[in-house]
């Protein structure tokens, strides 16, 4: 990213392809809808060149990254006035084969209960699992992305596992 802000601009293209994955499964898990996650990415590359001479080159690129499509969902949202009650659906694409029938037809029953415990979640709480739990990304750089400290983070995380523990169980004993 230094070089880019630098001028070389021949390198976006290899940031693109390096972070255009992480980039659309943080979007598509909030919003369930390809077309407007690829859009998001999209306008996120495009941020990221607008505004690639305020990059200090201090801290992490992925949090400086993950920070600017957070403004993005929100700017899309806040620029369409639409509410984000949008449901995640079942995650059947991340099944993987299995030898035995019984116990990939229970693990995708786990998997489409949880994710219907995670759409109940307040939209905050739903982002803070995401960014830690599947983009895999550390306190820190979460605190980052949401200005907000690493302690505060684990807390967030904590409670926002809590709740989807409560919501996941209640959801269990209905079926």
């Amino acid at each position: 990213m230094s070089k880019v802000r630098d001028g070389d601009l021949d390198k976006m293209s290899l940031l693109f392809e390096r972070y255009k994955r992480p980039l659309y499964g943080f979007f598509y898990h909030l919003t369930k809808d390809q077309d407007l996650s690829e859009d998001l990415v999209q306008t996120v590359f495009y941020r990221i060149l607008k505004y690639r001479a305020r990059f200090r080159g201090d801290g992490d690129f992925r949090s400086w990254m993950f920070h600017i499509a957070r403004n993005v969902r929100h700017d899309h949202y806040r620029k369409n006035k639409l509410k984000k009650d949008d449901p995640l659906e079942a995650w059947q694409d991340r099944l993987e084969d299995s030898d035995n029938p019984s116990a990939a037809w229970h693990l995708h029953e786990e998997k489409e209960l949880l994710s219907r415990a995670l759409d109940q979640l307040p939209e905050d709480k739903r982002e803070v699992l995401l960014l830690s739990k599947f983009q895999e990304k550390k306190y820190k750089e979460i605190g980052d992305i949401l200005g907000c400290t690493e302690g505060a983070v684990k807390v967030k995380v904590f409670r926002a596992l809590q709740e989807l523990k409560e919501v996941y169980q209640k959801l269990e004993m209905r079926y």
